[in-house]
């Protein structure tokens, strides 16, 4: 899947090999008493960015209450830089490996002020089936689209 056109410039060429890029401006409220984006606010927007991707795909795992959808097992993030308010970031994500039940997802944060990503995540995803509270086998239609890049 080709990444946008409409991408300021810089964006499109650092998060080239993502599947998917969510932009999120920074908010001023993000900020912490030490005048930089809150760690937590990170792990909302990686949040925000697995959502983009699973959206990405057409299959029967869906956000809708009840039924199969994804759980998050994990959530890792490094972070590179500060960010300060006003910015804007661009959030790449993509599938790293495919298990049975499972799925890990990559995530780079782009800050479009300084032109650099500014952090590295990685989410763990479970496909679950909430009415019987366990996990499942990835359906091939999940599996299919998060294969074909």
């Amino acid at each position: 899947m080709p990444v946008q056109d409409n991408l300021p410039p810089g964006v499109s060429e650092a998060l080239r090999e993502y599947r998917t890029i969510t932009t999120i401006p920074v908010q001023w409220g993000d900020m912490d008493a030490f005048g930089h984006v809150n760690n937590v606010v990170y792990i909302r927007w990686l949040e925000s960015a697995r959502v983009d991707l699973l959206d990405s795909v057409t299959s029967e795992v869906t956000m809708a209450t009840g039924g199969i959808g994804p759980i998050l097992a994990s959530v890792h993030c490094d972070y590179k830089r500060q960010l300060h308010f006003p910015d804007t970031v661009h959030i790449g994500s993509r599938t790293e490996r495919i298990g049975r039940t499972s799925v890990d997802v990559e995530h780079a944060v782009f800050s479009q002020n300084q032109q650099a990503v500014v952090a590295f995540g990685k989410s763990v995803l479970v496909v679950f089936d909430y009415a019987a509270n366990r996990p499942v086998r990835i359906p091939e239609s999940l599996r299919a689209g998060f294969e074909d890049k």
